[in-house]
């Protein structure tokens, strides 16, 4: 990296993924601006040496086009599993990638990294799939430098899978599972985060479409089960079939949370998982699930976040 390269423009940079990319391109002695609706969202960016919060309005081209003046890159981890309101797939992954492909253009700014979606087609059977798709289209016609990531579900402290299915297994006595069989191979977020770094300076990269998936394929009812056995919280599960499980889908999304909805149970009829090896050329071997779901899904693991709190008060 030269020295006097502009800043990597982190968009999404505040979200699960995002956070952890910025935190790793900041060890690396990177700048980095994170634009966000509230700067308050991103205290834990704040801190971090070389990087910049600014509030802005991503989804203004005007903003856009000044946030990307002057960058070296613009990465995009903008997305959404669920529409709400005027946050729909359209919005957040169709029209915000051609508002920062045209950024890039009137900046001048060469370099694009983009997150699609494993499975993301055309013909792909939910919205979220379609649209993710839709976005990558406009990406890799962009006739900028692009590299596109495909990432299968991503897992990591902080993540809203596995830690949703331990919520749920803590508070139900039995788990009725829509689309038991359903096939995911889930990845590290820091895994994802060193692919996305390393990509933004290899031009080896440039112009390809990377899946990203971790060692070991399993089942939606294998995950639910080894996040029970984990939490210590382990249920009896109920595999639903298709009709039940459309509705159950249809209930859930009526309800707060958006636990689950129409549109993700039929993202789940393609088996998120990879065709072909880890990419050779980020240089890593992906982390398996059980060298990290521990660390922050054990009974243990919740005990060691309170006991620094329990000391200082006395408890």
């Amino acid at each position: 990296m030269m020295a006097t390269a502009g800043p990597v423009v982190v968009l999404g940079g505040s979200g699960f993924v995002g956070r952890h990319l910025v935190a790793k391109l900041a060890s690396d002695g990177r700048r980095v601006v994170v634009p966000t609706r509230r700067r308050g969202d991103a205290r834990h960016l704040i801190l971090l040496p070389t990087v910049d919060v600014v509030e802005a309005d991503i989804h203004d081209p005007t903003a856009l086009a000044r946030l990307a003046r002057n960058a070296f890159a613009i990465v995009n981890l903008v997305g959404i599993l669920h529409e709400r309101a005027s946050d729909t797939f359209a919005r957040v992954h169709v029209e915000l990638a051609s508002k920062i492909v045209t950024a890039c253009r009137v900046a001048n700014v060469t370099r694009l990294v983009h997150m699609s979606a494993q499975n993301a087609d055309a013909d792909a059977p939910s919205r979220y799939l379609r649209s993710k798709a839709e976005g990558e289209a406009i990406v890799r016609g962009s006739g900028l430098a692009w590299t596109v990531f495909r990432p299968s579900i991503v897992f990591g402290p902080g993540d809203t899978f596995l830690n949703l299915f331990a919520a749920l297994e803590k508070r139900l006595p039995v788990i009725a599972l829509a689309s038991p069989q359903a096939r995911f191979q889930p990845i590290s977020v820091a895994d994802v985060a060193h692919c996305f770094a390393h990509a933004i300076d290899d031009d080896a990269t440039v112009g390809h479409a990377y899946g990203l998936c971790g060692p070991t394929v399993y089942t939606l009812r294998e995950i639910v089960d080894y996040v029970g056995r984990t939490t210590g919280h382990a249920r009896p599960v109920v595999p639903l079939g298709p009709g039940l499980s459309k509705v159950v889908a249809r209930t859930l999304e009526l309800l707060p949370g958006h636990i689950m909805t129409r549109d993700n149970l039929a993202s789940m009829e393609r088996d998120s998982v990879c065709e072909g090896p880890f990419p050779p050329v980020f240089g890593i071997a992906p982390t398996a699930l059980e060298s990290v779901a521990p660390s922050y899904l054990s009974p243990a693991s919740v005990h060691s976040k309170y006991d620094p709190l329990r000391a200082h008060g006395g408890r």
